[in-house]
């Protein structure tokens, strides 16, 4: 089962890191999954950092940064695996 927990609004590609904004609660260890019509990812989070700050969990209305293996793509949906 997925949760939807927010989307990504930007890609860094030299430092493969996804800006999301949360609708839902993320935790340093949880799996995710990203998903749009070029990206279909799924992996644990690794890193999470908020204004380049390294967090271990974040809430919704947050806007964060997660390490990503691969690109992905503004407008991307965060599903939360459980």
């Amino acid at each position: 089962m997925e949760t939807m927990i927010g989307k990504v609004t930007h890609y860094y590609p030299k430092i493969g890191v996804a800006a999301v904004v949360l609708d839902g609660h993320i935790a340093k260890g949880d799996r995710i999954h990203i998903c749009g019509p070029h990206d279909d990812l799924h992996q644990p989070v690794t890193s999470l950092e908020c204004e380049h700050v390294p967090i271990r969990e974040a809430d919704a209305g947050q806007d964060i940064g997660i390490r990503v293996i691969e690109r992905v793509h503004e407008g991307d949906v965060v599903f939360l695996e459980e």
